[in-house]
């Protein structure tokens, strides 16, 4: 099942069970996915954007969330800290196993080999290659510090 299949199957629970935050995220995560697939279509791919796309799209919904439920939580307002933290788990449904400090310390060690990276100006092509074969499993913060770590060292 593909990602925008779940999406439209979550999106008749969540109508059937009257769960509006998680109504109202998947219309945003579905409005996030169209925006992107016009831009696509513009530019040539009429099939619009690939799931790796739409993972690396989800990814980025979560960590905008975050930094919202930072200032928020900062700024005394718990109410909607607690709504991002809601949407937060109901973007993280969509998104694969989520890789550990270790899996990533390996992939990142396995890609620096296989593209002959030597120093920190291969950075990204490292990146590149980590965005394409783990889109959605690796938070690109955690897998950019680390490759800069490795190539700087």
């Amino acid at each position: 099942m593909t990602i925008r299949e779940k999406l439209n199957a979550k999106m008749k629970d969540a109508m059937k069970s009257k769960d509006q935050i998680a109504l109202s995220t998947i219309r945003l995560i579905n409005a996030a996915i169209k925006d992107r697939d016009i831009s696509e279509r513009s530019s040539g791919h009429a099939e619009g954007i690939s799931e790796n796309d739409i993972l690396s799209l989800l990814q980025s919904m979560i960590k905008q969330r975050n930094d919202s439920v930072k200032i928020y939580t900062e700024g005394g307002r718990d109410d909607l800290a607690d709504r991002e933290k809601k949407e937060i788990e109901i973007i993280s449904e969509f998104l694969p196993k989520q890789m550990n400090d270790s899996e990533v310390e390996d992939a990142v060690g396995k890609l620096i080999k296989e593209v002959k990276a030597e120093s920190i100006k291969d950075m990204g092509k490292v990146m590149a290659e980590i965005k394409k074969r783990y889109a959605g499993q690796v938070d690109m913060t955690k897998a950019s510090s680390v490759v800069k770590q490795r190539l700087a060292g």
